[in-house]
């Protein structure tokens, strides 16, 4: 016989959290595309903030973005650019930008390579 506490933590999985286009609303990425980074050192990783010697010990800033892996979908990336924006393949909204040399995150931290999504641009949604 199967143990009824398996069967139950089964049905009670965390929903997954997917991304769609604001303009569009169409998927363009999941929970299992995206890319986790360390947070880094916030405003003082950036160089116009570091020629600040006044600087106290603010609270993290939460990320801006979100960093994917390079998918199909995304058309300048098929391409072969190094850089470029990357653009919704529904509506041709701009939601991020790709670089194969890497970015700095808003956090501060480094992400390399880096295909960011704003998540001004997205909508985030639970399945």
């Amino acid at each position: 016989m199967a143990d009824p506490s398996n069967s139950e933590s089964e049905t009670t999985t965390k929903p997954q959290r997917i991304y769609r286009c604001k303009k569009c609303r169409r998927l363009v990425a999941s929970d299992e595309n995206v890319l986790s980074h360390e947070p880094g050192k916030g405003e003082s990783s950036f160089k116009w903030h570091k020629r600040r010697s006044d600087l106290s010990e603010e609270k993290q800033p939460d990320c801006t973005s979100v960093f994917v892996e390079p998918m199909k979908w995304m058309q300048a990336v098929e391409d072969g650019h190094v850089e470029d924006k990357i653009l919704c393949m529904g509506c041709n909204a701009r939601l991020g930008y790709f670089n194969w040399a890497g970015m700095q995150c808003s956090c501060g931290a480094w992400v390399n390579p880096a295909f960011q999504l704003h998540k001004s641009r997205l909508d985030e949604c639970y399945m």
